[in-house]
């Protein structure tokens, strides 16, 4: 019984911790200038930061704040980049290829020259921002984001008002 009991103690810990919490030294580390593919930067701040051609591939930035960062020619390929704030942020001829940017909030960002081939777009606000180059964007992927009149699409692409 006293097994048992140390047993279900330790299961209910074990549930309880934060399994997926942000890792401090890997958001230090990206703050600082280093690629971090497949890491858990979740909740991250790197609002403000000046980096370019970091490889953050697979990355877990969910709820990260990248706003008015300026993060030229990153990858940001099949990141979890959900719940993101990237108000203002500079991301020119970054690539966002397979990422899963739901309810991200890019208003007012610079993406010309992204490549958004195969990204999840469902609930992004892209009012006023940039995307008169980017590549990879589909009227379907655009259709489940959202933007305004001063939001500058490729093409003869269309985005839904929010």
């Amino acid at each position: 019984m006293k097994r048992l009991l140390i047993l279900a103690v330790a299961a209910a810990a074990t549930l309880a911790s934060p399994v997926l919490a942000q890792n401090a030294g890997q958001i230090a580390a990206v703050r600082r200038g280093a690629n971090c593919a497949g890491c858990n930067l979740f909740q991250g701040d790197f609002s403000g930061l000046e980096r370019r051609g970091l490889n953050l591939s697979g990355a877990r930035l969910r709820q990260a704040d990248l706003s008015l960062s300026v993060m030229n020619r990153t990858r940001f390929t099949r990141a979890d980049l959900r719940d993101v704030e990237a108000y203002g942020g500079v991301f020119s001829s970054s690539n966002f290829s397979g990422a899963n940017l739901t309810n991200a909030s890019f208003v007012g960002a610079y993406l010309e020259g992204a490549n958004f081939s195969g990204a999840t777009l469902a609930g992004v606000n892209l009012s006023g921002a940039q995307l008169r180059r980017a590549t990879g964007l589909t009227q379907a992927q655009l259709n489940r984001a959202c933007g305004d009149a001063s939001t500058v699409l490729p093409g003869r692409l269309s985005i839904p008002s929010c």
